[in-house]
């Protein structure tokens, strides 16, 4: 969850082997992998490979699922361990080469399972997986939790032949834990690192997909979003970001913060390698990748929220570019300069979010295995106390403590938020404004460029455009779109609900138009030539 932005709005209104120590990132001198070693890293045999040119090579030969396993894991070890240190990866699954093993076998006798058959990919660590990785949030507290059985959706990706590698870092608890956290740090792994230039943040809560995918630790990722989760960390990696319609993939098995808002969602380096991910992890029987055809955005009226504008003039400038190639592609730009996300939705949502966390963690909790000790949110609360130097040596918890004093989802105040804040930002949010300029998507600005990491006082973010669809439940897709300074940006897409399949139609006509991704150089920080 871009728990920055939305928290600012609503103050305004009112190899298997865990990693232990919530100093590690914070141990290593980044300058010193700056002379030497990034020639080799850009050099990586697969660097911004696809899905389908992975499979061509794998039907050719050149490649089997199991060395596609060993060279991503070479990679990881050489820049996320030894070498640049993106601290992206909580761990990797002991079981992938024999996982790999199977698929190549089944390959060998002609079964394809899916497009995605012997593709590694990484997934966020608040998500189950049966199997002897931890699902932990990110969090000391239950570090050593092994989820009984799959989340659903690695259920269904375990089927269409996807090979699981590892578990991203993120924001611990998914950024629900503090108003003055930093994007991307973990009390299990520390701070992982935006792979553009190493001393800025790759935002969260998603942050260990978003660098991962971005560093070609992986070709495509899963993360979770509330409240740009997804499209922050895709946009300031320079990734594209889904995050679907609430409810079109399962949220069993996903650490919670909110049904209402919560979802996973797919993290690639095209659009077309998300795509093949959200419809293999979708609950529908929906054919997203039909909708990978060019020439949807001519005829489309494009609404530009232009009050998500304004924050940053460079950031201005080139989306303004990227909205030239949108009209040179047919589209029709409507100017939306009154429409506005409703105060009165964030702080409902701030709410609906708190009472939702308690119920759900509790209930995630008590469904543990018993030899993990807390059982309830008070419990994680009184642990952090406890262990505050390990767990807490930045900053603290006042978002669980306050989550903590509320009650149940039958409490009134509850009930009015829940309905406030879905109704004010869809019905009365998007939906309103679509119908009224008869739009088929409103575009804005993802977020501001990655900014400084500060372990001390906290992100520093500045713009953004996640809060109305994330509110209404509705689709929000991202799609880089610039460079400032050698940071990536991203122009999200969002519009009705269950109109994921259109977004996706409207936002590969722009991505192929654009072609604007381009590979991370790791440096260690910002200059004046970038």
């Amino acid at each position: 969850m871009d728990r920055r932005n939305f928290l600012q709005a609503s103050a305004i209104a009112g190899a298997g082997i865990l990693a232990t120590s919530a100093l590690t990132s914070c141990d290593t001198d980044i300058n010193e992998y700056n002379e030497e070693g990034f020639d080799t890293f850009s050099a990586f045999e697969l660097n911004e490979i696809t899905v389908a040119e992975l499979q061509e090579k794998m039907n050719s030969g050149e490649y089997s699922a199991r060395s596609l396993v060993e060279m991503y894991t070479a990679r990881i070890n050489e820049m996320d361990k030894n070498g640049a240190k993106l601290n992206a990866i909580l761990e990797l699954n002991p079981d992938a080469l024999s996982i790999a093993d199977k698929l190549d076998a089944e390959r060998v006798d002609g079964k394809i399972r899916s497009a995605l058959h012997g593709i590694p990919i990484l997934i966020k660590g608040n998500i189950d997986t049966g199997d002897k990785m931890h699902t932990n949030a990110g969090a000391t507290a239950i570090a050593e939790n092994i989820a009984k059985k799959d989340a659903v959706l690695v259920e269904k990706l375990r089927q269409a032949g996807v090979i699981i590698l590892g578990k991203a870092n993120l924001s611990e608890w998914a950024n629900f834990r503090s108003t003055r956290s930093s994007s991307g740090w973990s009390s299990i792994l520390g701070q992982t690192r935006n792979p553009y230039i190493l001393d800025r943040t790759p935002c969260g809560s998603s942050s260990g997909s978003g660098a991962s995918v971005s560093a070609n630790f992986c070709t495509i990722a899963i993360g979770t979003e509330t409240n740009g989760s997804i499209v922050c960390p895709s946009t300031v990696n320079g990734v594209v970001g889904i995050k679907p319609t609430v409810g079109l993939v399962s949220q069993e098995g996903i650490i919670p913060i909110s049904h209402s808002c919560d979802t996973a969602g797919p993290m690639g380096r095209t659009l077309t390698d998300a795509t093949l991910l959200f419809e293999a992890m979708s609950d529908n029987k929906v054919d997203y990748v039909s909708s990978l055809t060019k020439g949807g955005l001519n005829g489309a009226r494009v609404g530009v929220a232009r009050t998500m504008f304004g924050f940053h003039e460079e950031v201005d400038a080139e989306l303004e570019k990227a909205l030239t190639i949108i009209k040179n592609l047919g589209a029709e730009l409507v100017e939306l300069p009154k429409y506005r996300h409703p105060r009165e939705a964030s702080r409902a949502a701030y709410l609906v979010m708190q009472y939702e966390f308690k119920t759900g963690l509790n209930k995630y909790l008590s469904g543990m295995d018993e030899g993990i000790q807390v059982r309830t949110l008070s419990d994680i609360i009184a642990f952090n106390k406890a262990n505050a130097d390990s767990a807490m040596p930045f900053f603290k918890q006042e978002i669980l403590e306050l989550s903590d004093t509320k009650g149940d989802l039958n409490t009134p105040e509850y009930l009015k938020a829940v309905k406030t804040m879905k109704q004010m930002a869809g019905p009365e949010g998007i939906d309103k404004v679509m119908n009224e300029f008869d739009l088929d998507v409103i575009v804005a600005p993802t977020g501001s460029a990655a900014w400084a990491i500060d372990l001390i006082n906290g992100d520093n973010f500045h713009g953004g455009s996640s809060s109305p669809a994330a509110n209404a439940g509705y689709p929000n897709i991202t799609i880089p779109a610039g460079f400032i300074h050698g940071l990536p940006i991203g122009l999200s897409f969002f519009g009705r609900e269950f109109s994921d399949n259109k977004i996706i139609n409207l936002c590969y006509d722009f991505e192929q138009a654009s072609q604007i991704r381009k590979k991370p150089e790791f440096n260690s920080t910002l200059t004046a030539e970038m």
